[in-house]
């Protein structure tokens, strides 16, 4: 049941002839009234361009922005970022509802790749602090800082446009845009860590450059379909706040503790699942992070789908009641679901 919209005693008790404004209510009338309004509007939008422009000053003192525009780099961390895409693809194909406009898609991209940049320096400046505690310590790095800090960022870049757009029209448009977060905030970080990796080879373009940055290239290709993960699901909740607007801060941070907790997760397990498959089973070292890194990710990815499906199906359903859903919407279901 809808939770009804509080309203003041006066008005819940007065006739609906009488005027309360600047009682009980309010709306605008006056060019006081407008000025209010006017300000309000500069401040928030000017809330929202200062976080981006910040995010891009950032981008741009981290070495992030030569990063992309160096040709090779760039042409390695597209290819790194192959596998990201393709999952987030594969979530926006499955949104059953009006298909997410192109432009919207590619904004909520940019924003994750700027504000991915608070989360490094966030990440920065706190790891020293762990790092004495040994183990245990980047253990708790990875759960306090990490995991909440890059699922808050990535789900910031929804919420600065993307959440607000008419074209935001469903709980499982959270989850596509959270994707697309999810992806863009990949893009980058595979970027700088292909950049770095080869500066300290101090190689530039040929044979070995290809082949150092083929390795790390690899590496992180592995790493970005985790990120389109975890963003799908803080994004989901996302959207499921925004219908519930009376639940909403608990539902984003439900949405947040399980992103938080799963890439936590992923970081504090992975070397360990690594070295165990190349010591029990005798996979080589890369061989092992792939195995590894594609049981961890495809568990979770099915349990993001599991959840996705619940979604469509009862999309599905209520509109079959209806009888507003079209035979090839509930074909296209049944064949995403086969």
């Amino acid at each position: 049941m809808a939770k009804k919209e509080r309203t003041d005693p006066v008005e819940s008790a007065a006739d609906s002839s009488v005027d309360l404004y600047d009682v009980a209510t309010w709306e605008e009338r006056t060019s006081l009234d407008g000025l209010s309004v006017a300000v309000y509007r500069l401040l928030s939008g000017s809330a929202r361009w200062g976080t981006i422009l910040v995010a891009g000053l950032l981008l741009v003192g981290i070495g992030g922005f030569s990063a992309v525009t160096n040709p090779a780099i760039g042409a390695l961390t597209l290819l790194s970022a192959i596998p990201a895409l393709a999952l987030a693809a594969y979530v926006y194909r499955s949104d059953i509802t009006t298909s997410a406009p192109l432009g919207l898609l590619v904004a909520t991209f940019l924003l994750g790749v700027l504000t991915a940049n608070f989360a490094a320096i966030l990440n920065s400046v706190a790891q020293p602090y762990f790092r004495p505690i040994g183990f245990l310590g980047t253990v708790l790095f990875f759960f306090l800082i990490v995991g909440p800090v890059e699922e808050t960022v990535k789900l910031l870049a929804v919420r600065l446009y993307a959440y607000g757009h008419d074209s935001f029209d469903s709980v499982l448009d959270g989850a596509v845009y959270g994707a697309m977060a999810g992806l863009g905030f990949a893009f980058i970080e595979n970027a700088l860590y292909i950049s770095r990796g080869i500066e300290q080879t101090g190689l530039d373009l040929g044979l070995g450059l290809i082949g150092i940055g083929g390795g790390i290239t690899f590496t992180r290709a592995l790493a970005g379909p985790g990120h389109v993960i975890y963003s799908a699901f803080a994004g989901y909740y996302l959207g499921l706040a925004k219908f519930n607007p009376e639940n909403r801060g608990p539902i984003i941070v439900k949405g947040l503790i399980i992103a938080a907790l799963i890439h936590a997760t992923y970081n504090s397990t992975v070397g360990i699942g690594t070295a165990a498959l190349n010591a029990f089973v005798g996979l080589p070292s890369l061989a092992s992070s792939f195995v590894y890194i594609a049981l961890f990710d495809g568990v979770f990815a099915l349990i993001l789908l599991r959840k996705i499906n619940r979604y469509r199906r009862a999309y599905a359903t209520a509109h079959d009641r209806d009888g507003s859903v079209e035979e090839e919407q509930r074909s296209e279901l049944t064949e995403f679901d086969g």
